[in-house]
């Protein structure tokens, strides 16, 4: 007789090696790491409910599942309500997440990051999920066709399509790292000090800035035009006494990696405030994203704290009024 004990923990065991592999594919079909993380938890469920003895290949199966309940997910009326163009922006995440999946050659490097995130959602549901198999998880177009209960051809036609939608708006490969670190410092010291030329300087002509304005806004805020985007980021980093009561503190400014791209992240201690990546074309920056909503940085937050991160790039906001700086030493 057959321990049932036992069995629930072999089978419990079983769906845990997979679940890091479950949870990237499920972000990067949805672009939400609580959306990932729900989906991922109700695919277990589905696996405990199972007669797991006429499962002849687990990870196939968990496969179809989570995708399956992504699909659900990009296709009910609420996600279209929440992914409505204009107030949705990809969930960034720390490098080094297990949520961020396989990095070994570029195709998946790039599938996670978030301008093709981004750029995804002008994809149907199957075009998403055809794209993610094939280019993140490397599925050939007859297991694609197995898993989303499709035609071979139709796979086919389907990663056509969301290819040339990608490749058409996307922009500029991977940049060198150590370049793509110089930028964004030069960037940022520029923002910190006023330097309104030099920003623009740092900024590709058709720059585009996007603000999620810490969730407080209903949509959106977007900026275009390097002149714009530099008064924008200038008058963000501008030091106010406003400012400090309203993040109760003093922020330090860290490099970081998120979704493999440059991102600065600002911290109160251990209190991630927000967070700000960057895509890059030919040496300057194509787009900047700010990311403060808590539901929207969430897990990365969680993260912080366990990192060692490098030393701050700054330190501390200047003082914006000479009522606001220190006394000078005694002579």
């Amino acid at each position: 007789m057959t321990n049932t004990a036992t069995t629930d923990r072999f089978d419990t065991s079983r769906f845990e090696s997979d679940r890091n592999r479950l949870a990237s594919l499920a972000y990067r079909m949805l672009g939400s790491a609580s959306d990932a993380e729900d989906a991922v938890q109700d695919a277990f469920l589905q696996w405990q409910a199972a007669d797991r003895q006429r499962i002849r290949v687990p990870e196939a199966w968990l496969t179809k599942v989570v995708t399956n309940l992504c699909l659900d997910r990009l296709r009910s009326a609420h996600a279209r309500r929440e992914r409505a163009v204009g107030t949705w922006v990809p969930e960034p995440l720390l490098d080094g997440d297990p949520m961020l999946g396989p990095a070994d050659t570029f195709e998946q490097r790039e599938s996670v990051s978030l301008a093709v995130l981004t750029l995804m959602e002008r994809l149907s549901p199957v075009e998403r999920a055809v794209y993610v198999l094939r280019e993140a998880f490397s599925y050939g177009h007859a297991e694609i066709a197995e898993l989303l209960d499709i035609a071979e051809s139709a796979s086919q036609q389907h990663l056509h399509r969301a290819r040339r939608r990608v490749t058409t708006a996307r922009r500029g490969g991977e940049a060198d790292p150590a370049a793509a670190r110089r930028v964004v410092e030069e960037f940022l010291a520029a923002a910190a000090s006023g330097r309104t030329e030099r920003l623009v300087e740092l900024l590709t002509d058709d720059v585009t800035a996007v603000s999620d304005g810490a969730g407080l806004a209903k949509r959106l805020l977007h900026f275009t035009t390097p002149r714009k985007v530099a008064a924008v980021v200038r008058a963000g980093f501008k030091p106010t006494p406003a400012k400090r009561r309203l993040v109760g503190g003093v922020p330090t400014v860290h490099y970081a990696l998120a979704n493999r791209a440059p991102a600065l992240v600002f911290v109160i201690g251990d209190r991630v405030l927000g967070v700000a990546t960057f895509d890059l074309a030919g040496g300057r920056i194509a787009t900047v994203r700010g990311i403060a909503a808590p539901h929207r940085i969430a897990r990365l937050a969680e993260a912080w704290p366990h990192r060692d991160p490098d030393t701050p790039l700054t330190v501390r906001w200047p003082p914006s009024t000479p009522a606001e700086r220190p006394p000078a030493p005694p002579s």
